[in-house]
């Protein structure tokens, strides 16, 4: 596996195509996001109130984050179409990266949230000083923690959110999933 400095700004993983987020994708992104509304609320908070500025916001944020490493945001498509997104963030302390994802609700129970996450794993663990990739999500929400499970992560703890839920579906109970380097490679993922 060799070393890089930044993960790759596109790449395949089974059926899931990801390259990086740039701001000419503000229409796709708000039509993606519109759409997926229904299917984000209960567990993105920031689904709750996005609008177009807040996309471009966002959009920038990708910019400026990939510059700096702090996170690293792509668009997730297939077969040419944009169906969700996905990230890398330096939020989990040093040697840590957290992936995150969502799928438009219409390509859902296809694999291909795994497909992703796979993907963000093996980038994640391309770069210098990442011993450990972890998923976040709230534990009413059972298919974020399916797509960990499929993948062979642990589930390293579960802690109760220090501001109550967040988002209407959930419980306020965080749910932490990890993988180390040396178990992905061992898996031959």
């Amino acid at each position: 596996m060799a070393v890089m400095d930044k993960p790759a700004e596109r790449f395949t993983s089974g059926a899931a195509e990801l390259r990086r987020w740039h701001p000419d994708d503000l229409d796709t992104l708000v039509r993606v996001v519109e759409e997926s509304l229904d299917h984000l609320r209960p567990w993105m908070p920031w689904a709750a109130g996005q609008d177009r500025a807040q996309s471009a916001g966002f959009l920038a944020r990708c910019e400026e984050e990939w510059e700096t490493g702090q996170a690293f945001n792509y668009a997730v498509t297939t077969a040419g179409s944009v169906i969700g997104s996905c990230g890398l963030m330096r939020r989990i302390g040093p040697g840590g990266l957290e992936a995150g994802y969502w799928l438009h609700p219409g390509w859902t129970g296809r694999g291909l949230a795994t497909m992703t996450a796979a993907g963000l794993v093996d980038q994640a663990f391309r770069l210098p000083g990442t011993g450990r990739v972890e998923i976040h999500h709230d534990a009413a929400n059972t298919a974020s923690g399916a797509v960990a499970r499929r993948l062979g992560f642990t589930e390293a703890e579960r802690r109760p959110a220090p501001d109550g839920p967040e988002a209407p579906g959930e419980v306020g109970i965080g749910v932490v999933w990890r993988v180390t380097a040396a178990e992905w490679v061992a898996r031959g993922s």
